[in-house]
């Protein structure tokens, strides 16, 4: 990739600022925790993949700072840096599959403090370096799916900007479209932060990739028309039933797409799936300002004084998805079954 939306540099975490895109390409220097933290609330990064090593990176940058010898009060100093990581945002699993991760090496039995902060920062970056080795084996097995010729829609940005690297559902255009096929790329807009007018136009120009942005209401209106024949989202959170959660807007995009008959993938890796949840009704979903609704970058776009809903998610239920394309391999319904055979099987590839 030409940009690294995230990378450990200096003693610093490094965050291309993705509220500043695609006018602006600017670097946030992350020297503590809570600058890491803050980061991940206010979407400077977001994406699920990419708030999961952001996190990871944050507690390690803690351990860093920290100066003490004793294991047990700098067991507890970091207790709290992990639970303050967990908060930022509520829907995104890898947040938390990421927290846990070096939570266990946190409890580990080392007593020496110099080596647990070691510990630490080599886990945060074997997330790092696992997440874009994970995107590109999902690039892999998810190319089959694009077609010489056809008209591919996403939603919101599920591109390295939203990983550490590479991308999930852009991962899959970019494994295919290296393979030499060629097609036409159709980004929703994805309001109310213009996540796919903002930053998925601009890193797929990065990248020369052909892309047209839509707005969110004319989706519809393209596959009547035969324009669109594959829709690839990313996802933040999928239940053990199949049912996924994603940026506001999915599960309208679902509903139309079954009913034009065009397939619709969820790309997705493994950590995304929450096998503690039976359905996407037990997912929850962040509730942002409505600030980020009645006005853009302080601009306000509605009368003084109105109401807004804004919900950061919706769940799209699993009988709207063809399959999931994750680095094991593609998915296919009876979703129940062949999840179940994705965690259980090694050498799974496709169910």
């Amino acid at each position: 990739m030409k940009f690294k939306p995230i990378e450990w540099k200096n003693d610093c975490v490094r965050i291309l600022d993705q509220r500043k895109l695609p006018h602006e390409v600017s670097y946030l220097e992350c020297r503590d925790a809570s600058s890491v933290a803050k980061a991940i609330k206010t979407m400077a990064i977001r994406g699920a993949p990419a708030i999961g090593v952001a996190a990871a990176m944050g507690i390690a940058l803690a351990g860093e700072r920290i100066r003490t010898y004793r294991p047990e009060i700098f067991r507890r100093e970091m207790e709290k840096v992990c639970n303050q990581m967990a908060k930022t945002r509520p829907t995104a699993v890898n947040l938390f599959w990421a927290t846990n991760r070096m939570k266990r090496i946190l409890n580990e039995s080392v007593l020496d403090v110099k080596k647990k902060k070691d510990q630490l920062k080599k886990e945060a970056l074997n997330i790092y370096r696992e997440d874009i080795d994970i995107n590109q084996k999902i690039g892999e097995m998810g190319r089959v799916l694009v077609q010489e010729g056809v008209g591919v829609l996403t939603h919101c940005n599920a591109g390295a900007l939203a990983t550490a690297g590479y991308g999930t559902a852009l991962g899959v255009l970019y494994a295919a479209w290296a393979e030499g096929k060629r097609f036409q790329i159709y980004v929703d807009e994805t309001r109310p932060q213009l996540q796919g007018a903002r930053l998925t136009t601009w890193e797929l120009l990065q990248e020369g990739l052909p892309v047209t942005v839509i707005t969110d209401n004319m989706a519809g209106w393209l596959m009547k028309k035969g324009k669109i024949h594959l829709v690839l989202v990313g996802a933040d959170r999928i239940a053990l039933n199949g049912d996924t959660a994603n940026k506001i807007g999915t599960y309208s995009l679902a509903i139309l797409s079954k009913y034009h008959h065009v397939p619709f993938y969820v790309v997705a890796p493994i950590s995304t799936f929450d096998l503690t949840l039976t359905s996407g009704a037990d997912i929850p979903i962040e509730e942002r300002e409505i600030k980020e609704v009645t006005c853009f970058q302080g601009i306000p776009t509605t009368p003084k004084g109105v109401g807004a809903l804004n919900p950061a998610f919706d769940v799209t239920p699993h009988p709207l998805i063809r399959g999931f394309v994750t680095e094991k391999g593609i998915v296919q319904k009876p979703f129940n079954k062949n999840l179940k055979k994705l965690f259980s099987t090694p050498n799974f590839r496709e169910a």
